[in-house]
């Protein structure tokens, strides 16, 4: 192996101390003023309780898991000389995985509940001390998040390859799956639970306090407030963490699986730790991205300063791409069987080009997200001008625009496997162009996610920003503070949205990586040789064949089912909070008179059960009909079943994301004053346009801050949990 592998760990842990030294510098900065601290005190207190209940929660439903799949592989699996060390293995991998994405989505999100207060206070002086305190923040989960995932596959790697528990190197990556699967199951509820949580708080404090009570946005009078700003936090910056978590996991370990076969032909072991190199290197091009963001006291523009280390990024991450990849492949050779040698070295630069793809993929994402949820392209105003005649025409131009937001999305995703998939088959590794062709869709998907850490920087910020303007509204501020955190909520809101974009880019890449993985380990399974007539007929997945298409058509229906459920308990969630505050201003007239404090805690509660009870359907669908599937119609049934699900998958959530995100840009572009009459009026707060957008919102709300950001986590648990299962499916 190359000296390069070395880099990993020392990457990693540059990263988890650098994300240290950044959450040291936020605590120490300036708490703001006592009544500051004691609103964003019942914002740490709702979220650590949420969050301990809910993951008390996950991980007893994990243990149970962790436990049937190894009883299924120990008693089922066929073809397979040691179920009780697949059996053990799969058992560890799943347990770390999912210990590991909690712990990075816990700790991401206790900076970010402390980060909120220092934003509002640096607000107080000025806009660069506020975006410092926030970014900083973000920074502290973006780094941890990703340097713990590949710390984690990396030490697993290691554990496995070195010790002799495997067959060394080319074995390991089949028994390290387990990693991926328990990653995944821990952010489908960590995202289900985070977005239904918030989402049932926002839509409660949104249709009560700003339509019936004509209440501006985070008033102290709103019982919900305290329980929106906490959902925030939970669905956001946890949620978000935990999806990113197993996205790097997942990729990368599906990527090693594909570097096998390639590593077994050529005899060379660098294929197999390209992902982990280039993953790490990426992870450094974000800290270093992250370093290059220092605003000053004089700075107005927020988002041009985050953009500009995002562009830092993408440029470093070309450069290390070419990189890594000439000093792993530059060398390689293969032997041929008439005796002569083949010189695979001199295509290294295809490979590189096919990561390159990626990057430029990611770059295009998030630019298609923003013209479709940026208050200053066409699909938000249109959608604002839908608003003129009411909540119907809002809710109608919004279903529009998320249907027409596929295209591009799907047009992009295309072209990048097309590409890439084209550059590796000009390699010749292998001598069998599905084979070559398919690891460079592995380099654009890795490539991709390069920028990772700092994208989840910027995700995070969103929170940040938007808690920061909650404490100053409650806290009763200068008009000159709220001035600040309202620019940095706007700047907050597109990163959101963008972040959402690149996740569900990312998760389509992905998703055909995992899909190959899958089909390389069915042929492992089988006993097949990489190269032989065997592996690559295993390769084919027939849709004319009944099961095939199936489980094709269950696994779209499963997108359809589980969106559905989603939403449906956001709105089961969300009547209980609605009866609650109008229960709380029926009962405490002094509360909307500004005389008594509200209930709070009482909202917070409302949505910590709601949350954890609704979870439960949809997540528990998103685990057993896969698996049903895959017992029922075997392993070609499965395939069908990833096949078309993931593309069903991939179209509703960008529908769901850019739709709700658009729904939500278009009352912010009515409460800014650009929507006017035919006289030149203003329709802001308090019009009936903009009463019909915050029901259009209200839509919006569960379409993309649960059900859609939930798709892209059951795109990958798909993946994931069939890749462990493949052999029961044989």
């Amino acid at each position: 192996m190359s000296w390069l592998v070395w880099t990993v760990p020392v990457i990693g842990i540059v990263a988890v101390l650098y994300a240290i030294s950044l959450a040291r510098g936020v605590l120490a900065s300036d708490s703001g003023t006592p009544e500051m601290q004691d609103v964003a005190g019942r914002i740490l207190t709702g979220a650590r309780a949420y969050l301990n209940r809910q993951y008390r929660t996950i991980f007893a439903i994990a243990g149970i898991v962790a436990i049937v799949i190894s009883v299924l592989i120990y008693f089922i699996t066929k073809h397979d000389q040691h179920p009780a060390k697949h059996a053990l293995l799969t058992f560890f991998s799943f347990l770390v995985g999912a210990a590991l994405s909690g712990v990075s989505g816990f700790i991401g999100m206790n900076v970010a509940v402390r980060s909120n207060l220092r934003t509002a206070a640096g607000a107080r002086k000025n806009l660069g001390a506020a975006l410092t305190a926030a970014f900083h923040g973000g920074a502290v989960s973006g780094l941890l998040v990703i340097a713990l995932s590949l710390l984690g596959v990396t030490g697993m790697f290691a554990l496995f390859a070195a010790t002799g528990i495997t067959d060394g190197p080319r074995d390991a990556p089949f028994y390290i799956v387990g990693y991926g699967f328990g990653a995944s199951f821990v952010a489908l509820f960590a995202q289900l639970g985070g977005g239904i949580y918030t989402k049932a708080a926002d839509v409660g404090a949104d249709l009560v306090g700003k339509v019936e009570a004509n209440l501006p946005e985070d008033d102290p009078r709103n019982p919900a407030v305290i329980a929106d700003l906490v959902g925030d936090n939970v669905g956001d910056c946890a949620g978000r963490g935990a999806d990113l978590f197993e996205s790097t996991a997942a990729e990368v370990v599906g990527a090693m699986i594909l570097g096998v076969a390639l590593a077994t032909i050529t005899n060379n072991n660098n294929w197999i730790i390209f992902p982990l190199v280039i993953t790490a290197f990426g992870l450094l091009a974000s800290i270093i991205g992250v370093l290059l963001v220092r605003p000053s006291a004089q700075a107005t523009d927020a988002l041009g300063l985050l953009n500009r280390g995002y562009y830092v990024v993408a440029g470093l991450s070309v450069i290390f791409m070419i990189f890594v990849t000439y000093v792993l492949f530059h060398n390689t050779t293969r032997n041929n069987t008439d005796g002569t040698v083949f010189n695979v070295g001199d295509k290294w630069f295809y490979f590189a080009l096919a990561g390159l793809v990626g990057i430029a993929a990611s770059i295009a994402f998030v630019y298609i997200t923003q013209f479709y949820t940026a208050g200053n392209y066409r699909p938000v105003r249109t959608i604002a001008e839908a608003s003129r005649t009411g909540s119907a025409t809002n809710i109608i131009s919004g279903l529009a625009i998320g249907m027409e937001s596929t295209a591009m999305p799907a047009i992009t995703i295309s072209l990048a496997i097309g590409g890439a998939f084209f550059l590796g088959t000009r390699t010749h590794v292998t001598g069998n162009t599905l084979q070559d062709g398919i690891f460079g869709t592995a380099c654009a998907t890795v490539g991709m996610l390069m920028g990772a850490g700092y994208i989840l920087a910027m995700d995070t910020f969103g929170p940040i920003t938007d808690n920061a303007g909650g404490i100053a509204e409650m806290s009763n501020q200068p008009e000159s503070v709220r001035d600040v955190t309202d620019a940095l909520d706007s700047v907050g809101n597109t990163t959101k949205a963008l972040t959402k974009g690149y996740a569900v880019g990312s998760a389509a890449l992905a998703a055909f990586l995992l899909f190959s993985a899958y089909l390389d380990v069915v042929a492992e399974s089988r006993g097949y040789q990489p190269g032989t007539a065997l592996w690559d007929q295993s390769h084919i997945v027939n849709l004319a064949q009944p099961k095939v298409f199936i489980g094709g058509f269950l696994g779209l229906m499963l997108v359809f089912l589980f969106s559905s459920l989603a939403i449906r308990a956001v709105g089961s969630a969300a009547q209980d909070m609605i009866s609650e505050v109008r229960r709380q201003w029926r009962e405490r007239p002094g509360i909307l008179a500004g005389t008594e404090l509200p209930d709070y805690a009482r909202c917070v509660d409302i949505s910590v059960r709601g949350a954890l009870r609704e979870m439960i359907a949809p997540g528990a669908l998103a685990v057993l009909m896969p698996i049903a599937i895959g017992l029922l119609l075997r392993a070609e049934g499965a395939a069908g079943m990833l096949i078309v699900g993931t593309m069903g998958g991939i179209l509703m959530a960008n529908l769901m994301n850019n739709g709700g995100g658009a729904w939500d840009n278009a009352k912010k572009f009515i409460e800014a004053g650009d929507l006017r009459d035919a006289d030149g009026t203003v329709l802001g707060k308090g019009s009936d346009p903009h009463a019909a957008s915050v029901v259009g919102d209200t839509v919006g709300d569960p379409f993309k801050d649960t059900a859609g950001p939930s798709l892209h986590v059951l795109i990958k648990l798909l993946a994931t949990l069939t890749l462990v299962l493949a052999p029961l499916f044989i």
